[in-house]
């Protein structure tokens, strides 16, 4: 479990985080969302023992990550702006990696980059940004870590790439300890993949919020009422987050568990009804309205 207590740090007068208090379970795949400069990556530096806190502490399993090699065995992080030592190739950077981390597996890595069809005696200045992103993360799962710290991993990659990089996160959480905290400006990004979200905006957590449990209290409708009056009275009786009118057709998104929802509807015997999936955008508006934050002018 990581977990960061009052994280704070400033560079100069910018304070770019400011008392974060966020924990991080095992076994799930963590979203970081925020804007540019909302403090992601300063976050994931201190996860990482790169950059020292000026107040609180980030911990796994009650360690404190900086200056403590052995907890640095735990993780391995992916920065935004990809680096590899200047003229080498896969397979050296892989050597180097497997010189770092005690569990570093080169018969996964070979297997990775054959899955990738990348070339592990090219070298790597002559890679694609793309590509580039691919080896970090082919880097990054062979190392066996237990966390994997992704800055914007998935910027650069195709739509395919990234549909075969979540596939493959989900068969490490599957058969070993895996927990992977991924960084994005893009909700839609995460949209698919993430167990839990964090909301970070101006260096502090807006909120931290598990997605199952976000979706069992927010319910998306729609429904053609039989009148007016019908519609009122359910208006009344609901939690009603936001509405869209298209003719007769309402959609709705309400605060209240499911089967509350569905009775109130069916009392009123309308002419259709039917729940749709919730979207990250729109749970993360029923969230941070409550707190009144606009996350579209935040993050969309």
């Amino acid at each position: 479990m990581i977990q960061a207590i009052n994280l704070t740090k400033s560079f100069e007068d910018i304070i770019a985080i400011s008392g974060i208090d966020l924990t991080i379970e095992d076994g799930q795949v963590f979203g970081l969302i925020g804007t540019n400069g909302a403090g992601k990556s300063t976050f994931l530096r201190m996860a990482a023992g790169i950059l020292k806190p000026d107040k609180g502490t980030i911990s796994i399993d009650g360690r404190v990550v900086f200056d403590n090699p052995k907890v640095k065995q735990e993780f391995f992080y992916i920065s935004d702006d990809i680096a590899f030592f200047p003229n080498t190739t896969p397979l050296e950077m892989a050597v180097f990696f497997e010189k770092v981390y005690e569990s570093f597996n080169m018969q996964r890595f070979s297997e990775l980059m054959d899955k990738f069809g990348l070339e592990k005696k090219r070298k790597i200045r002559t890679f694609s940004k793309g590509m580039k992103k691919q080896l970090s993360i082919i880097l990054g799962l062979s190392s066996m870590t237990r966390y994997l710290y992704c800055d914007e991993t998935f910027d650069g990659l195709d739509p395919v790439m990234r549909q075969a990089v979540k596939s493959i996160f989900a068969g490490e959480m599957a058969t070993r300890k895996f927990t992977p905290v991924i960084a994005s400006h893009n909700l839609r990004e995460l949209e698919d993949i993430c167990d839990t979200v964090g909301l970070l905006h101006k260096g502090g957590i807006i909120l931290s919020k598990n997605l199952d449990d976000a979706k069992a209290d927010v319910h998306k409708l729609q429904c053609v009422f039989r009148d007016d009056d019908s519609k009122e009275r359910v208006m009344k009786r609901l939690c009603v987050i936001s509405e869209e009118n298209r003719g007769k057709l309402v959609t709705l998104t309400v605060r209240g568990t499911e089967e509350e929802t569905r009775e109130v509807l069916m009392e009123e015997s309308p002419i259709y009804m039917e729940m749709l999936p919730l979207s990250l955008e729109e749970i993360f508006i029923s969230e941070t309205g409550v707190e009144g934050y606009d996350i579209k002018k935040i993050i969309c």
